[in-house]
């Protein structure tokens, strides 16, 4: 805003403060005001200063004897209570180098933490907690900044950060002795319940009147949050009902093999039962009580979380283990071509290598120690340039450009691109080059098994008596319905496979994005997108050829060069927009 000295000349110091006019404040200043003194409503210059994020005026106050923690207004809050609630982190910065105390209280007992959690200024507590205020402090009335998250935050952020930065989950408050848990229920934050329970809440803590978070949740009568809840509580009394010699059974390591039996038994079973001689009625029956079966350990022995985690994986694993078996028994006596017998037996060690590497390996998980990370936060502070669009709650640090949090992993992963199930990893730039190849050899597999179900049948199944109708697409499960199974299930992950494929190299090669980004584009300021979020351009495309040597991290007999960007570190697009020259590759 631009005011002449004419408008301001007569302003009193407080509207001058206001509107960040230093000089006519020096002036007065100087012509004898003392910035300690306060107006009719006890409120200082300092705190117009810091609520309207005057920096350089709060300097000038400062250097002439204005009090950092005064209180004043209505809360009687300091300077630093009034910057928080509008979230000005740089004067938050200012106050605190030049001594601000963040533990001092308001008249409602609330410290500077529990302020900036109420206001949902996250960056504001990232800081804090980094300049050594107490995740777990409590205010006047007993209340933790995690309670007061779970109470009055309706994002996950706050909670999340705090969480993240060793806040106590299961601290009770000093008035009724609720936990995070109950405040969450009592005004329904559903956003924050499964975050808490994954820390560790306890579903059967009670307050001073008997009341458990579930309980409180029915008096609110929130159905999602009573039912998320009355889960969590039959998870942990079937736990403790278990005996002893049983509970091995419920731990995560043995869910998991659980998961990949019921998926092993699912696939044979299904198969078996089709190859049984019996009628329909009896194959029927067989399926039903193979479902009973199933469902039994799926409920009471996985775990319905677990199973859902874990099922893509484990019938990749049962499929391959099937599919194999059925190509040692079934194809390889009748294939005759070396040729043929060549590909399997080439194919098949780089489908597994590449399936191990790409489950495996580290996909570019972003790791920072927590003194690091608090060194980070107060350098960016410090410097203004704590973004936190750039910056992960979760794992509280400065993310990298083209990184992102993935929650399954619970890890920010550089150039993540997504989460493969049938993997089990998220793919990022350590491991995508290894799932591009497991894709392909594994599309290889698959077209080759797709391949050998039609040569054992041409081999070993009678002719059908019409060369068309009903006889034919009877011919191949009637002769063989074990291999008709197990060519429906190559089939259907032939389509997927081969669909999943196109579209990564696609997205790598022609536009030089990553699944993530190109889903997302919208949300990034460095892509040109349509006004419906849709991708245009992308600073990361260099050309196919240029894409293919980055992405492969190859080099076309010295043509083209690769850029070996380390993408966990990388936090700008300064290797973005290269030309090729005589000399390499130059800025511009």
């Amino acid at each position: 805003m631009n005011i002449s000295p004419e408008e301001y000349s007569k302003w009193d110091i407080v509207k001058a403060t206001q509107y960040g006019i230093l000089p006519r404040c020096k002036e007065l200043v100087e012509a004898g005001y003392d910035v300690r003194t306060p107006d009719a409503d006890n409120i200082t210059l300092l705190h117009w200063a810091s609520i309207n994020n005057r920096l350089d005026i709060a300097r000038y106050y400062i250097s002439a004897g204005a009090v950092v923690d005064v209180l004043g207004g209505d809360l009687m809050a300091t300077p630093m209570h009034w910057a928080i609630r509008e979230g000005h982190l740089s004067m938050v910065v200012l106050l605190m180098q030049y001594g601000a105390d963040p533990n001092v209280r308001d008249a409602e007992g609330c410290a500077s933490i529990h302020v900036a959690v109420q206001c949902s200024r996250n960056h504001i507590v990232s800081y804090l907690i980094a300049k050594g205020v107490d995740p777990d402090l409590f205010d006047a009335n007993g209340k933790t900044p995690l309670m007061w998250a779970a109470w009055r935050s309706f994002g996950i952020d706050p909670t999340r950060m705090l969480l993240s930065l060793g806040a106590s989950v299961n601290d009770q408050d000093r008035a009724q002795r609720n936990t995070a848990l109950h405040f969450a229920a009592q005004s329904s934050n559903s956003n924050v319940i499964t975050a808490l329970l994954k820390a560790g809440a306890d579903i059967e803590a009670k307050n001073e009147r008997g009341e458990t978070p579930l309980d409180v949740a029915k008096m609110k009568k929130n159905v999602w949050i009573t039912s998320r809840l009355a889960h969590a509580k039959k998870e942990k009394s079937q736990d403790s009902k278990t005996p002893a010699f049983l509970r091995v059974f419920r731990t995560t390591q043995w869910r998991k093999r659980l998961a990949l039996l019921t998926a092993f038994f699912a696939i044979f079973i299904i198969g078996y039962i089709f190859n049984l001689a019996s009628t329909w009625l009896m194959k029927f029956v067989f399926f039903v009580l193979s479902y009973g079966v199933i469902h039994t350990m799926a409920v009471f022995c996985i775990g319905s979380a677990q199973m859902t985690h874990t099922f893509p994986i484990c019938i990749s694993f049962s499929t391959k283990f099937w599919v194999y078996l059925t190509s040692f028994f079934f194809f390889w006596p009748v294939i005759s071509s070396f040729f043929a017998k060549t590909l399997f037996l080439v194919f098949t060690p780089a489908m597994f290598y590449f399936f191990y590497k790409a489950m495996m390996s580290d996909p570019g998980i972003i790791t920072s120690q927590v003194e690091q990370k608090k060194r980070t936060i107060i350098r960016a502070a410090e410097s203004n340039s704590l973004d936190m669009e750039r910056f992960c709650s979760s794992c509280m640090i400065l993310k990298p450009v083209r990184s992102k949090h993935c929650c399954v992993t619970n890890k920010c992963i550089a150039k993540f691109d997504h989460f493969c199930p049938w993997v089990y990893n998220a793919v990022g730039s350590g491991n995508h080059r290894y799932f591009i190849g497991y894709l392909f050899f594994l599309l290889g597999m698959l077209t080759w098994n797709v391949w050998a179900c039609f040569k054992y049948w041409h081999a070993v199944c009678p002719r059908p008596a019409s060369p068309a109708g009903l006889d034919v697409l009877m011919a191949y499960p009637t002769c063989s319905p074990w291999v008709f199974w197990i060519f429906v299930n190559v089939t259907i992950h032939t389509i997927w496979v081969s669909l999943l494929l196109l579209c990564q190299l696609y997205q790598i090669l022609w536009l030089g994005v990553t699944t993530n980004e190109r889903m997302n584009a919208g949300r990034y300021a460095h892509f040109e997108t349509s006004q419906h979020g849709n991708l245009i351009k992308s600073p990361f495309d260099r050309g196919f050829l240029n894409n293919i040597v980055d992405f492969f991290e190859c080099s076309m007999f010295g043509i083209f060069k690769p850029l070996n960007v380390d993408w966990r570190t990388q936090m700008d697009l300064q290797f973005a927009n290269k030309k090729e020259s005589s000399n390499g590759y130059q800025m511009v």
